[in-house]
């Protein structure tokens, strides 16, 4: 049988999503459990495929893969897998169809990006956000790959004003790599007044002589697929022992940030 994993992942402690030679990935980190434990025997030989390969310092808070199951279909299980997995956490489970692409079957997905308040002007970055809505060229606005198409839409792009920071919300089907964090650093110049929103509409028509920079990875976490009848179906225990592991890392992170905050103040 087939199967997908709704995953959520630390990027941080990852050099991306795909799987490489010599450094700790997503992908390796999950085969590496799937074949310990005798599910899978290896990538190739479960079609093991993901739904979108994260870059290096970028989380998800929902991606998704899929494998031919070899055996120990009982093992499929989010309370078993999180037990072994470090960094990553299996959030759902569901059984697809033999033909099932977490990638091509993706109806959109959502990014957000988590961007601390530097005095931005709000109306200019929402000016800025919405002129991506739509169908565009998007070559100033990602690092292109031979023989991918630039053209790509986007359904919604929301800035939310939270206290203290903004939250970017970028829905579309595909993206091209660093496109959501190139647009976020539009969107953050205009609303810092480095560039205009004029500027941006000329570049999405292709007059530009610079690209505009990517954001920190860090920032960025993919939030959701939408896929057609796929129920991702999670089991009390994994999803207890994911709420421990992230609730460990938001008090450290918190942590962190009081004492900076206070160190600041007194400067």
């Amino acid at each position: 049988m087939r199967v997908v994993l709704r995953i959520a992942y630390d990027g941080t402690a990852f050099y991306g999503f795909q799987r490489q030679p010599n450094v700790r990935t997503v992908e390796g980190e999950l085969l590496r459990v799937l074949s310990r434990l005798g599910i899978i025997r290896d990538a190739e030989s479960s079609n093991f495929k993901g739904a979108s390969r994260t870059d290096r310092g970028v989380s998800a808070f929902f991606n998704v893969v899929a494998f031919d199951v070899e055996s120990r279909p009982d093992l499929v299980r989010g309370e078993v897998l999180n037990h072994h997995l470090k960094d990553v956490w299996v959030l759902g489970v569901a059984e697809v169809p033999r033909d099932f692409h977490p990638r091509f079957w993706a109806r959109s997905k959502i990014y957000r990006y988590y961007l601390v308040d530097e005095g931005f002007e709000e109306g200019p970055m929402r000016k800025c956000a919405s002129l991506f809505v739509g169908r565009h060229d998007f070559s100033a606005f990602a690092r292109l790959e031979p023989g991918k198409d630039p053209v790509r839409e986007l359904t919604r792009v929301e800035v939310r004003k939270r206290h203290g920071y903004y939250v970017i919300e970028i829905e579309g089907k595909s993206f091209l790599w660093e496109m959501a964090r190139r647009i976020v650093s539009a969107i953050r110049f205009c609303g810092l007044g480095l560039m205009e929103p004029e500027e941006v509409e000329r570049m999405l028509a292709g007059d530009y002589k610079k690209k505009v920079p990517p954001a920190a990875p860090e920032g960025l976490i993919l939030w959701h697929i939408a896929y057609d009848d796929v129920e991702f179906q999670g089991d009390v225990r994994g999803v207890g022992r994911a709420k421990r592991d992230l609730f460990e890392r938001y008090s450290q992170a918190l942590t962190r940030a009081a004492l900076f905050g206070d160190v600041l103040l007194e400067l």
